[in-house]
Order: structure tokens, then sequence, then C-alpha cells
């Protein structure tokens, strides 16, 4: 692939110094500019900034970075809607996960009252709860369903994975899947640990966080996807702003 416009990725989360993945980050972007040719021009976007209509309109690719509870959940659940409506290359890892599939049980499966435990530790139907045995720190196996996005990704069915979360899907996943969503990765005990969007086109979520993978210097697979997805998106969208003669 040769890419001939930067692409621009919005990295939606509030950064902080304590987030370990946040300081991977950087060395991914690098890693991926100088292994794999892939350059990708990075906005970090708070979740409070994330709010406003057009804060992802116009960007290759959207990630939803680990780092919950965000400042702003009204302004992750914006900027997931805005990837997924608008046709983004989207990536959401740890809280990212968590958040796209509060986004799509309420906006798409009308589930308006579902919650986030961390958010709304007294609301009445949680979507998102604590995991009965906490993952931080954990590394664990996931089973990718064949013929799945992840497992094309990935390239693998069986794969070792690092987590630092403490939440996860509980209730109503089966009517996420009714409406369209696919959980394509599980744990040992089938628990869910990837989801994705059959027709975009690129929407993949995971309950660990690939940033983590090795030492930052070769980047996990779903990153690279999301890189290369970004960079197909800036080119067609170059296409099709060319000026006609």
């Amino acid at each position: 692939m040769t890419q001939t416009h930067t692409a621009r990725i919005a990295l939606v989360g509030d950064r902080s110094p304590q987030v370990a993945s946040h300081a991977r980050i950087p060395l991914l972007l690098d890693a991926l500019a100088e292994r794999d040719r892939l350059v990708l021009d990075a906005y970090w976007i708070p979740s409070e900034d994330a709010a406003a209509e057009d804060a992802v309109r116009g960007f290759d690719a959207v990630w939803v970075v680990p780092g919950s509870p965000y400042r702003s959940e009204a302004g992750v659940l914006s900027a997931i809607r805005t990837a997924r409506e608008e046709g983004i290359p989207f990536l959401g890892t740890c809280g990212g996960f968590q958040h796209a599939l509060l986004e799509f049980a309420r906006d798409v499966c009308g589930l308006t009252r579902v919650a986030h435990a961390e958010n709304e530790p007294d609301a009445d139907d949680f979507l998102i709860e604590p995991l009965a045995c906490s993952l931080v720190g954990h590394e664990a196996a996931v089973t990718v369903e064949p013929g799945s996005l992840a497992q094309s990704v990935i390239g693998a069915e069986h794969t070792v994975e690092r987590y630092f979360c403490a939440y996860g899907p509980s209730r109503h996943l089966d009517t996420l899947r009714t409406h369209g969503l696919r959980f394509s990765g599980h744990d040992e005990d089938g628990r869910v640990r990837i989801a994705e969007l059959p027709g975009h086109p690129f929407y993949l979520m995971s309950l660990f966080q690939p940033e983590l993978s090795g030492d930052g210097s070769r980047p996990h697979p779903m990153v690279r996807a999301l890189a290369r997805a970004a960079v197909e998106h800036a080119s067609r969208e170059a296409r099709f702003s060319r000026p006609r003669g």
C-alpha cells in the first residue's frame, strides 16, 4: 500500500501519564510509521471535547482508548456514534469496548435506560457491571470466531491478551446480537471479549488492551488493522474530494 495522504486519527479519552496504554500509544504510532509505513496524524480529544457535534467528524479513524471512568460519558458516546453512523474506522479498547456496547444498546437497540456501573452505580439496569474476577494486570486466552473480522485481523483462532479492567458486559447481549452486533471473541468460560459490527468499513472492539502487547515495537494486529483502515479511508476521501477538470 502506498500512502499519499496522511490519515488523521482521533484518540478519544482523557490522556494521563498514570494510564499505561496512553504512554504506549505514541510508541505504537512511531512503530507503525517505521515498520509498516502507516503514517497517522494523531490528535488526542478529551472526553468533554468529544461531546461537540463535529468533534471526530472528518477524521479517518476513531480510537476510544482505555482510561475509564471518562470525565464525560456523553462525549465518548457521541464520538462512538459518529464513527458508527458515518462509517469512520473505529477501534474501542477496554473502556472503549464497554462504551461502544453502551452506545449500541441505547442508540440502536432502544435500551435507553441501560447503564455502566462505573458511571452510574445506582442505576436500575446495567449493561456493564463489575467483573466477578477483576482482570487488572491479567493475561488470559481468547478464542476468536472463525470467519470474523477479528479472526482475519488477528490471524488466529486463539490468542493470549493482556487486560487492565474490572468491568465487562453482562445483560442484554442477545438483544445487541439481534440488532446486528457480532460477538467474535470469548474467554475460556464463554464470556464476551471481542465485538464487531458487520457491514461497517471497520468497527472492532476488545475488552483487552492490545496497546499493552509486547514492548510497543511491534504493534498488535488490531492496532495495525485500524491504521490500514484509516489510510484507506484517507485515500478514498481524497479521491472523492479531488476537483474534476
